[in-house]
């Protein structure tokens, strides 16, 4: 077989065929996609814009909403490029940026979501010391942890994969440049290679993970022992709505990352794929949004100040 260094780039074959099921499901992955964008904007801009939500808790939200708004913006375009216009071809360069950003976000948004759940457990458990623990010192070394971690992970994880010698046949059967389905293109042996990957995993997912359920455990246990039924009911809403997200992106993360390679499986992976990089991203601003008397206490002032027309002053000067 021959081989390439692949220089000349892959072939992407997307996530959908052209029969008129797959343009229905184009439409509704699009749709989705397109709100998951709005939503996320919005959620940063309400965060940033309302001095009510300048808290350690909402800034570390608005990086959440960040990432999953730059991992949209980086998979979708090229994905509906390929479906409308025909140009399926990416090239070197492309699909290393992909593999870049959608690990550094990746990364980023598993660090980070540990982070939150740190941030849950000094409210809880000690909500005298919160302005110590959680200052904004450490909710920016926190944030910035994050990034930095990620960027790291995605940084080596893109050059060793696009370092590999690549058989002729450049045709990636998925949607966007993933770095465990580029691995089994390769012509050379990679087992090297993806026993690092998986040690990375563990220190990108499964650690961060552990301090996740951690923080959790100590959070139930203090809230169980509280007398107040509202603080109780109040204490478990806010949590609840971190652990959906959190059960959301560790169950396909784990699934695409860490599954043997015997096990995998093209059409399970695009599913899970588009479930993490675009219908959760949609699901993290509406959880956080829905179940959250703040936040949509923000949302109502903004909407309030921008359409409602009693607000507006027109001043008219004579001439």
């Amino acid at each position: 077989m021959q081989q390439s260094n692949g220089t000349s780039g892959f072939i992407l074959m997307g996530l959908f065929g052209h029969m008129r099921l797959h343009l229905f499901l184009f439409s509704s992955v699009l749709t989705i996609a397109t709100a998951s964008l709005l939503g996320n904007t919005l959620m940063v801009l309400l965060i940033h814009q309302d001095p009510r939500l300048h808290t350690p808790m909402y800034f570390l939200l608005s990086q959440l909403s960040l990432m999953d708004l730059m991992l949209v913006s980086t998979i979708v375009p090229k994905m509906a490029d390929g479906f409308l216009a025909g140009k399926t071809s990416i090239s070197l360069a492309g699909c290393g940026l992909q593999i870049f950003v959608s690990l550094t976000l990746g990364g980023g948004e598993s660090f980070l979501l540990a982070a939150m759940s740190y941030d849950r457990y000094v409210a809880v458990c000690h909500p005298l010391r919160y302005a110590t623990l959680m200052s904004w010192q450490v909710c920016w070394q926190m944030a910035m942890g994050s990034w930095f971690l990620g960027a790291a992970d995605g940084l080596m994880q893109a050059a060793t994969t696009l370092s590999f010698t690549y058989c002729s046949a450049r045709k990636i059967d998925h949607f966007f440049c993933e770095a465990p389905v580029l691995v089994r293109l390769a012509c050379t042996d990679t087992s090297v290679f993806e026993n690092v990957m998986y040690i990375c995993c563990i220190l990108m997912l499964l650690i961060p993970l552990s301090l996740i359920l951690t923080s959790y455990s100590l959070i139930l246990t203090a809230v169980l022992c509280m007398r107040s039924t509202e603080a109780r009911k109040k204490a478990l809403a806010t949590c609840s709505s971190h652990l959906t997200v959190v059960g959301l992106f560790y169950g396909a993360a784990i699934f695409i990352y860490m599954r043997p390679k015997s096990y995998r499986s093209a059409n399970h992976d695009k599913v899970v794929s588009a479930f993490y990089t675009i219908f959760t991203p949609l699901l993290n601003p509406m959880i956080y949004s829905l179940r959250n008397k703040e936040v949509k206490g923000a949302l109502k002032r903004w909407m309030g100040k921008h359409f409602n027309p009693n607000t507006r002053k027109f001043n008219f000067h004579s001439s």
